[in-house]
């Protein structure tokens, strides 16, 4: 026993040495590299907290983190000159502190300039998707009939490609009905029994909000991926700037603003409720709506933080990007390869 001691004593100091440190050592490491204007480092560090919090025995942290490391991660970010991803950082962090400001004597002038651009942002954009989703009341469900049509719905956002080729071979009315019957009955398991509920919740919604056109709203890029993923954590639209787009300066339009302004003031004077006066104000702030009257090209940004991104992706964050530019379309999904690994996660059976 005396010649084992010391070995185990050796590597019971070695644990320690090597041993994570817990999120309060690491939020002070971040404070302590911000303080040292060590911005790289300080990132770095931040997301190591991202990923200590998503553990299981951290989840209660990740409410109260969210947004104390959304605004550091946008003082890092204004230092190390990306102006637009500090503002998206402080946007989401101004979500769940309103009122709050910077202190222009403690923070540097990047900071403090992407910081009023986030509230100005956040100001001009109304209620967010995930209030206005939460406020929503779809109407009564009217099942859809299990014709030859079904499959060309918004269902197919959740469709495999198996399953799409048994959809295929589906020719009569009984063989369409099984499928309807099987397809749901995989999904709403005893551990996801509102999966059919939620998903047409999803489908109503967006196709309120999101109509383009003819184009029915859940059919269009935007219904797609809020019928896979929900409501995101924040999003945001702004004018599309030299470098972000090369075509003509003129955008496409889908609404008119005064006739906006003017129904809203009728609803918010009436009998509307808060939820449908939530969802007329996010059509016109949100950036599915180009004025008329104006000449920008548009971008939309929703960003989806890890925790209501799919099982088995790794990402702390992916970003679903919509462009709107004249001669290119109305809010195009940009199909870079993490938000099409996300969508094509969210549509896999339960297993």
């Amino acid at each position: 026993m005396k010649r084992i001691a010391p070995v185990l004593l050796l590597l019971f100091s070695s644990s320690l040495l090597t041993a994570a440190p817990s999120i309060p050592e690491l939020f002070q490491q971040m404070k302590d590299q911000v303080k040292a204007e060590k911005w790289a480092d300080a990132v770095a560090t931040i997301g190591a907290i991202d990923v200590e919090s998503s553990k299981p025995a951290n989840q209660a942290l990740k409410p109260q983190l969210e947004g104390p490391l959304a605004f550091y991660r946008g003082v890092c970010e204004a230092n190390l000159g990306s102006a637009d991803k500090a503002q998206t950082d402080f946007e989401m962090f101004l979500r769940t502190k309103p009122d709050a400001g910077i202190d222009d004597k403690l923070y540097s002038k990047k900071a403090v300039t992407a910081f009023a651009a986030a509230q100005k942002a956040i100001a001009s954009q109304g209620p967010s998707l995930a209030r206005a989703y939460a406020e929503f009341q779809p109407p009564p469900a009217k099942p859809e009939p299990a014709n030859a049509e079904w499959g060309e719905g918004p269902v197919k956002w959740l469709m495999t490609d198996s399953e799409k080729s048994a959809w295929a071979a589906a020719t009569t009315d009984d063989e369409r009905q099984a499928f309807v019957d099987k397809f749901w009955k995989t999904r709403n398991l005893e551990d996801s029994p509102t999966f059919q509920p939620t998903f047409e919740k999803r489908v109503a919604f967006a196709d309120v909000n999101f109509k383009q056109g003819e184009t029915r709203g859940s059919m269009t890029d935007r219904g797609m991926v809020f019928v896979l993923l929900g409501p995101p954590t924040y999003g945001g639209r702004k004018p599309l700037k030299t470098g972000d787009d090369s075509s003509e300066a003129s955008g496409m339009s889908s609404r008119n603003t005064m006739s906006d302004a003017r129904a809203m003031n009728q609803a918010t004077a009436g009998t509307h409720t808060s939820s449908q006066i939530a969802a007329m104000a996010d059509r016109q702030n949100s950036p599915s709506t180009v004025a008329p009257e104006s000449n920008m090209n548009y971008q939309e940004v929703w960003h989806y933080r890890k925790e209501l991104l799919p099982k088995g992706i790794s990402y702390l964050q992916v970003d679903a990007v919509f462009v709107t530019r004249k001669g290119y379309g109305q809010n195009v999904l940009q199909r870079e390869s993490d938000i099409l690994t996300t969508l094509s996660a969210a549509k896999q059976k339960p297993s």
